[in-house]
């Protein structure tokens, strides 16, 4: 069996086509904000064989090492992003305040 369940992501709140779509849109957010470091990342490539090599521990390592899909659905059920419903739009979901490290 998956784990997290679909009962345990919903908490009897949200139906699967809330939670489908909720997951949908943070993954596409995950996907954004990995190709925005990728990009900065190869900005700020050298040339330098030896410096280049570290450029892509600048990436997020939950951002490059697993899935968008995994990944949102991990940062749903651990409560980093909320499903927020709004009246007569579209279902969004909104990241709780993450702390990032500067480099």
């Amino acid at each position: 069996m998956l784990k997290p369940t679909i009962k345990d992501l919903t908490k009897d709140q949200y139906n699967r086509y809330e939670l489908t779509l909720a997951t949908a849109k943070a993954a596409r957010q995950l996907t954004d904000e990995y190709v925005r470091q990728r990009e900065e990342a190869e900005k700020s490539m050298t040339g330098n064989k030896e410096s280049d090599r570290n450029l892509i521990n600048n990436i997020d390592k939950d951002l490059k090492d697993e899935k968008a899909i995994k990944n949102a659905i991990t940062r749903i059920n651990d409560g980093r992003y909320e499903i927020y419903r709004e009246e007569n739009t579209a279902h969004e979901v909104k990241q709780e305040v993450e702390v990032t490290e500067e480099a």
